[in-house]
């Protein structure tokens, strides 16, 4: 008699939970790679403009680790739609949108992590959150805020384009010569 199938509760689309987890660590893994790049370069300039003043920067795995949390949270948020408005426009409204949005859940996460770190020395969270403004390290902030902005933008377009237009003719896009291309962006092995 033959094994039994390894497939425990397949899809509608035929996936077995192997193939669905090994899909999931995919996708989390290269887009944690993604942001991974954006915050080790962020350390990088922040090395290189600190090292300046003679003052030793680190934070490497934070940007890690960073990079995960990120990464999970805008693969979540993908699967949330943004209304039927949003729907209807261009894909540059989607992605200015959803831009838009993780960006003000960056900066509100930022802002609420520099006031927890003040909050012994303001008397109490409130009164750290009221003057996180005033705070020394909201330069920080705001260059943190900037560049996951732009990561945001870029991984968002890519979202969106690998939806509009699918997996395989966006690596193509990206991957193939100009001459190996169709005008529709499909592979021409003519």
């Amino acid at each position: 008699m033959r094994a039994i199938d390894a497939r425990v509760d397949a899809s509608p689309l035929g996936m077995s939970v192997q193939e669905k987890v090994r899909e999931e660590l995919k996708a989390v893994g290269l887009t944690t790679l993604y942001f991974a790049v954006w915050f080790g370069v962020l350390i990088v300039l922040k090395k290189l403009l600190l090292a300046e003043y003679n003052i030793e920067a680190s934070g490497l795995s934070l940007a890690l680790i960073g990079a995960v949390v990120v990464a999970k949270v805008v693969l979540v948020m993908e699967h949330v739609p943004l209304g039927t408005w949003v729907q209807q426009r261009a894909a540059l409204v989607d992605v200015t949108v959803r831009t838009l949005v993780y960006t003000a859940a960056v900066a509100v996460v930022l802002l609420l992590e520099k006031g927890f770190e003040a909050r012994h020395d303001a008397g109490g969270f409130s009164h750290a959150v009221a003057q996180v403004f005033q705070h020394r390290d909201i330069h920080h902030v705001w260059g943190n805020t900037i560049v996951v902005t732009c990561a945001l933008f870029g991984f968002n377009a890519l979202t969106v384009l690998r939806r509009r237009v699918g997996d395989r003719q966006l690596t193509q896009l990206f991957l193939a010569a100009p001459a190996q291309l169709d005008e529709d962006g499909a592979r021409n092995d003519g």
